[in-house]
């Protein structure tokens, strides 16, 4: 076995040359090697220099959750979702959506009491399933954190111009020479990302407070919004369509059209897991994350299902404007047009909801590339946190002039091709995780790690197949029947495992209760989303997925085997990997497993 005690791979020519020659070898020692908790939260964070300050409370949590959330998405996706799929039953959707998303806000808390650092998913899968599954899906995360907020800080020009009443091509000016899809330039968005950048590299603490501020003003807006609509709304548009010959009822489509607008509106509850990066800054982990994680899903919950009802309530479900539904539920029809000004209080309302996406957002990716930095998969510039202002400046300030290079130039509808798929795909590995960390516990710890293993496989392909045939069957009972016998293979593989297998360990503070059967429903609702992408999101994913894998090969697994070498680092391997403990470890000293 190579002794990685020698002189770095990036030292010379000649040397890189020598440590790509020996990849397969190193890949081998670091791909699977796992951290632990105690890592993470002593050796990790001290390579970062100076600490994060810890300023936030569970109501900072709260505010960051309900900011991250609710943005302006939810003012197009409720419409897409009843016109195409629930009709009013979308207020059902939206609880169903609700609730999925709490079980995996459910498996984020877990992990971020134990062990509360600002890495979020990506140590979370560190310290679970190794170096390079964590890695792959956290450089995915980041991608889909940036190219999202250029998004969304693009989308803010059309939003503040419903507001005036002028339309967004006045605030943009073309560039001839430039492709169709990135000619348009928006100075706007830009400066709306470097001024908020400014803000997070400031303090986090002020951070919170102009958050806070920002989102009372948004839910202001939207409280007057949902107040207008049950006031002048109509209880009879909860069950009568406008046009006879469309399906009537409360539920137009059937329970399949209130699960697909469950899997649609779904997306609006993404955010709370840039919640859990905040976690090295909180005060009291054990019971402000908890109560900041969870306690926003929830409220998020009944303010959406209060939006959809009021929108239901507006107007019939087949009149319902599925690009801009509340604006041109109060602007439409000779009898609302003394109230189209409430369309300019809603494109203010959304304006205030994008700043403060943008803002939780962009906290997270920070903190995410940050915690990166410190495994050294990337380099270690971006680990640092400043000493005065107790934030991850460097990566802070790469990450927003990177988004905000993006928005400058490129359309909303070719970056919106490019999200959702990471940020499913971080929620479905983070709930497998869980399970595994429950049953296997740590390194040392292997009899379990196969049936485990085996048990998250199968779970996996059975929940694959159920989508496969939702997505696929032509409806009628032959598919009821495949996708009960679905549900029931499902729940038996959850029964075996629970009354065969052991938990190695159990949470000291706070735990995922029902184990492994909030973490399994999870599982089973990211893969019945992820199924209901378009193609371009996939192939999406193909493509950065590759690039991150050449980079983990170039660089990262190279600069983290230096690492180890220098003893920045230390190599343990997962259980799922067949190598064992090195004698290097051994002889250290190194602790295998440490309880915190």
């Amino acid at each position: 076995m190579e002794n990685p005690q020698q002189a770095s791979s990036f030292s010379s020519l000649h040397a890189y040359l020598r440590a790509l020659s020996q990849t397969p070898s190193r890949l081998a020692r670091r791909a699977c090697s796992v951290s632990t908790s105690y890592e993470e939260m002593s050796q990790a964070r001290s390579r970062s220099g100076s600490d994060m300050a810890r300023t936030l409370r569970w109501p900072d949590l709260v505010g960051f959750g309900l900011g991250g959330m609710v943005g302006a998405g939810v003012f197009v996706t409720t419409g897409h979702a009843a016109r195409l799929y629930a009709g009013p039953a979308v207020v059902v959707s939206y609880a169903i959506a609700g609730l999925c998303a709490l079980l995996s806000a459910f498996c984020y808390t877990e992990f971020a009491v134990d062990m509360p650092v600002a890495g979020g998913a990506f140590s979370y899968l560190r310290v679970t399933f190794g170096e390079f599954a964590a890695f792959l899906t956290g450089a995915n995360l980041i991608m889909e954190y940036v190219t999202s907020n250029a998004a969304v800080a693009r989308s803010l020009t059309g939003y503040m111009g419903a507001t005036v009443g002028v339309s967004s091509t006045s605030w943009r000016f073309s560039v001839g020479w430039l492709p169709e899809g990135f000619n348009e330039i928006d100075l706007v968005a830009v400066g709306v990302i470097l001024i908020i950048t400014l803000t997070i590299c400031y303090s986090t603490r002020d951070s919170s407070v102009v958050n806070i501020v920002l989102t009372t003003l948004h839910l202001s807006f939207i409280a007057f919004v949902i107040l207008i609509g049950f006031s002048k709304g109509d209880w009879k548009n909860f069950t009568e369509p406008a046009d006879p010959k469309h399906p009537g009822g409360f539920s137009p489509y059937g329970v399949s059209g209130v699960f697909n607008g469950a899997a649609m509106v779904y997306l609006s509850y993404i955010g709370y897991d840039a919640v859990s990066t905040m976690a090295e800054e909180v005060k009291n982990p054990v019971m402000d994350i908890p109560i900041g994680v969870s306690g926003s899903v929830i409220l998020v919950t009944v303010i959406y299902c209060l939006m959809a009802a009021s929108m239901s309530m507006l107007m019939p479900y087949d009149l319902i404007d599925v690009d801009a539904p509340f604006m041109a539920a109060f602007s439409g029809g000779a009898g609302r047009r003394r109230w189209r000004w409430v369309s300019n209080v809603i494109g203010g309302g959304a304006s205030f909801g994008i700043l403060t996406s943008l803002m939780v957002a962009m906290l997270g990716q920070a903190r995410y590339m940050c915690v990166i930095g410190r495994s050294r998969v990337v380099p270690a510039w971006f680990a640092r946190v400043h000493p005065s202002t107790s934030t991850p400046v460097n990566a802070s300030a790469f990450l927003g002039i990177l988004t905000a290079a993006i928005a400058l130039f490129t359309e909303l509808n070719v970056l919106l091709d490019l999200v959702s798929i990471g940020t499913l795909f971080v929620f479905y590995m983070v709930s497998n995780a869980v399970i595994y960390r429950r049953y296997v516990s740590s390194p040392s710890t292997t009899a379990n790690s196969f049936p485990t293993i085996s048990f998250l496989a199968s779970f996996t392909v059975t929940a694959l197949i159920f989508v496969l045939i939702w997505q696929l069957f032509p409806p009628g009972k032959p598919k009821i029947i495949i996708l009960c016998i679905c549900g029931l293979v499902s729940l038996a593989l959850i029964q075996l495992f629970h009354s065969t297998v052991p938990q190695a360990m159990k949470p000291e503070f706070w735990g995922v209760p029902l184990m492994p059967h909030i973490p399994c429903a999870s599982i089973f609702l990211n893969v019945f989303l992820l199924g209901s992408l378009k193609a371009p999101s996939y192939v999406r994913f193909g493509i950065f997925s590759g690039i991150v894998m050449v980079v983990y090969v170039l660089y990262g697994v190279h600069a983290s085997f230096d690492a180890e070498g220098d003893g920045s680092i230390r190599r343990k391997s997962g259980g799922f990997s067949k190598s064992l403990e090195s004698k290097d470890d051994k002889e250290s000293g190194d602790p295998i497993d440490v309880k915190v």
